[in-house]
């Protein structure tokens, strides 16, 4: 019996001081340390990570990231990522698209119309409001029947007839009952022979909004296109895509002629990258590649085509080119310069990746500290309905609002010598209890050994 108690007894000092050097992490065992201001109600607080403090971290998964009050003492916190794979959440759909025509001669107001409708609001039929002369009409735009898709709108895809090839910019406006518009903002798509190939840009990003209608008007009248077809693209509301953030500009370098590179700061999930187009009538097709590693082979991302061109005293500009999301730290453009090519420098780029959002749990008093930038740590964050009891995004919405004070603090590479050293002295008391724990049960068990037979 008394053998079984000194084992548990050994095997709780061994797990109390493996507890206890665990648990000594402090805001100087991290490189940066960021103050942060807290407002609304707490005890959770929300924390939109700024993508400039984020680059701060030494391991890509954020594992080296805390966050400290007062006291010094870590708090409890989870981190709100974009899944790896947001794509099989998106449902691609076809929907109606009517004619939208005025007078040839009033190209100021929005076609007015009137339309009829079944029960459920999909649109049977769209007729202008006054009747127009023949020879009058003129296509402006279309109108676009969405009514039946019930989540929020992320894309439309177009096709029209080849009559009209070159560029087509229009403006986009959204409805619920076909009186009161919004402006989703302007859309350009484009269909373009280049060097006996045909390069098509059919895709326009929408605001991740709910709608039931979608006006599309040209900008010029008279090159508006017929249709063939049309597709928004729309998300599951309940994986909704985190809003992207956006880099500094970065500056790249030509290895040689129609090829650049570009190194990250560290592998980043890159989901949009906007290349700067500096001078005028610019048009080049190009290939993107990305990798993790120097040493990794280049995988092939994405293509397109970017310009930027004069028409009708206006820059017409397309530089973005969207990307998978995969993790990577290099990137390089390879441009087919029989376009005239991007110039002999590297131009710079700008990259965006979808926020990230720390919540945690306050304990103790303020002020708070976010502290990240170790490569030793290990992760601490919990899951979000870990952290938060009958969580949902609903909830996750009201938490109270944290946010970055001030500008980051770096550790001084000589103040975390002590630390090292310190840590050092914990992980030899360790393996010193350790041994005495074997050396004890080594000594118990040979004086048992040792003790003369009991005779019955």
């Amino acid at each position: 019996m008394s053998q079984k108690l000194s084992l548990g007894w050994c095997g709780a000092v061994v797990l109390g001081v493996t507890l206890s050097v665990g648990a000594q992490e402090k805001p100087s065992d991290f490189a940066t340390q960021v103050p942060l201001s807290v407002s609304g109600q707490g005890p959770w607080y929300r924390l939109e990570l700024p993508l400039g403090v984020q680059l701060n971290a030494r391991q890509t998964d954020l594992s080296d990231l805390r966050v400290f009050n007062a006291a010094g003492e870590p708090q409890a916190y989870a981190l709100a990522r974009e899944p790896a794979q947001t794509h099989e959440n998106r449902l691609l759909t076809d929907v109606k698209w009517f004619p939208l025509y005025n007078s040839a001669d009033d190209t100021e107001r929005a076609p007015s119309v009137r339309v009829q409708s079944n029960t459920n609001g999909t649109l049977i039929e769209v007729q202008p409001s006054s009747q127009l002369e023949a020879g009058e009409e003129e296509l402006r735009g279309w109108l676009l029947d969405a009514s039946g898709i019930k989540a929020p709108l992320q894309q439309l895809i177009l096709d029209w007839t080849s009559e009209r090839d070159g560029f087509q910019r229009f403006s986009i406006e959204a409805s619920n009952d076909l009186q009161h518009w919004q402006s989703w903002g302007e859309g350009q798509v484009a269909r373009l022979t280049f060097a006996d190939e045909r390069v098509e840009q059919h895709e326009v990003g929408l605001p991740g909004q709910s709608a039931r209608y979608l006006r599309l008007l040209w900008n010029s009248p008279q090159s508006a296109p017929v249709l063939t077809s049309a597709q928004l693209e729309s998300t599951n509301p309940r994986t909704l895509p985190l809003p992207l953030v956006w880099s500094q500009p970065l500056a790249g370098s030509s290895v040689k002629a129609g090829e650049y590179i570009w190194q990250l700061p560290m592998g980043l999930n890159v989901q949009r990258l906007q290349i700067e187009l500096s001078q005028p009538n610019s048009l080049a097709p190009v290939t993107l590649s990305g990798r993790r590693e120097t040493s990794l082979p280049w995988q092939p991302l994405t293509s397109g085509l970017l310009y930027r061109l004069t028409q009708n005293g206006q820059d017409v500009v397309q530089n973005e080119l969207q990307l998978p999301g995969q993790t990577v730290q290099q990137l390089r453009l390879t441009v087919d310069e029989r376009g005239g090519g991007l110039g002999a420098e590297a131009p710079t780029v700008r990259y965006a990746v979808r926020s990230t959002q720390l919540v945690f749990l306050a304990r103790g008093a303020g002020p708070y500290t976010l502290a990240l930038g170790s490569a030793t740590v290990k992760a601490a964050s919990l899951p979000l309905s870990t952290l938060i009891p009958d969580y949902s995004a609903a909830k996750l919405a009201a938490l109270g609002k944290a946010t970055v004070d001030g500008e980051a603090v770096m550790t001084p590479a000589a103040a975390t010598v002590p630390t090292v050293a310190d840590t050092n002295w914990k992980k030899f008391g360790l393996w010193a209890v350790l041994l005495l724990s074997v050396l004890a049960l080594g000594a118990m068990a040979f004086s048992l050994l040792r003790k003369p037979a009991v005779k019955p």
